[in-house]
């Protein structure tokens, strides 16, 4: 008999169950229409949960336009500019900001607000929700490298002051800084500021994908921690497929690679804004598919 298990650490992050925690509190309490700026959580399954209790996702064009309402942060946190524009707008902030990403944020501001003339270099997805809070801390003056290749836009001879996007890999982060370091001429300075409860999950993570024969990584299409973990997964276990939802697994080709691999055991885990409830669906899912 083919087992079956969910991987126990996977699933949102602290972060994100305090955003969608006020979120469904305010609902509840609240007649007043609930905004949220931005994707609470990057998983449209869940989005649509939400949506359907009463959240409405807006984007920062829509908020600008906003008057006189009551808007989520979510847990990505937000720029400076975009509690100036609640201000004139009589618009209620319930601020869902992850705590790890307000202390990143302070972080940053401070270091740009100390003008030492140096420059401030966020490791980081360009566009992200985070990054373009992470970003705003500096009025926008900050280099964002997201590979080796962009370190080149580093000026060696000045002074450079490094951080780094919560979700990034930490591996990917400690080779970004021994380049750096290797051709900076200029003091440098840089701060390990990636979340360890999505660190931590990535040897967890590497042990799941080994013990198991095959791995369906539960993740939607826009989550960028999800992208990482999974990598992760694929390394260790050639097996680990990506998927989003039940209706990915379809019964013919599940029963197909069962037979193709001989599998005794199939391994489920997910990204930080992944759901338990998303991933025990796809747990029903399988046993249906297998008998």
């Amino acid at each position: 008999m083919i087992s079956i298990e969910i991987n126990k650490d996977s699933g949102f992050c602290f972060g994100v169950v305090k955003a969608i925690s006020k979120a469904e509190e305010e609902i509840e309490n609240s007649d007043s229409t609930l905004y949220c700026l931005g994707d609470i959580v990057h998983n449209n399954h869940e989005q649509e949960r939400l949506q359907k209790k009463g959240l409405v996702t807006i984007n920062h064009e829509e908020f600008a336009k906003l008057k006189n309402a009551k808007v989520l942060l979510r847990a990505h946190g937000e720029p400076p500019s975009t509690y100036k524009t609640a201000q004139t707008n009589n618009i209620e902030i319930i601020d869902a900001s992850c705590p790890v990403v307000l202390r990143l944020q302070k972080k940053i501001k401070d270091a740009y607000e100390m003008y030492d003339g140096a420059q401030i270099v966020i490791f980081g997805k360009k566009g992200h929700a985070e990054v373009v809070g992470l970003e705003g801390q500096t009025e926008n003056t900050a280099i964002i490298i997201e590979n080796e290749n962009d370190i080149e836009r580093i000026d060696p001879n000045k002074k450079v002051k490094l951080f780094s996007q919560t979700t990034m890999s930490l591996e990917k982060f400690n080779n970004i800084v021994q380049l750096i370091g290797k051709r900076q001429k200029a003091p440098f300075e840089y701060n390990d500021t990636i979340c360890r409860q999505v660190a931590n999950r990535m040897p967890n993570l590497r042990s799941f994908a080994e013990k198991h024969d095959l791995v369906f990584f539960v993740s939607g299409e826009k989550s960028s921690n999800g992208k990482v973990l999974f990598e992760e997964c694929k390394k260790v276990n050639p097996n680990t497929f990506l998927i989003q939802s039940k209706e990915s697994i379809n019964t013919d080709e599940l029963n197909e690679k069962i037979q193709e691999l001989g599998v005794e055991s199939i391994g489920i885990c997910g990204a930080t804004s992944t759901p338990k409830w998303l991933m025990q669906e796809i747990e029903e899912r399988i046993k249906e598919c297998i008998g």
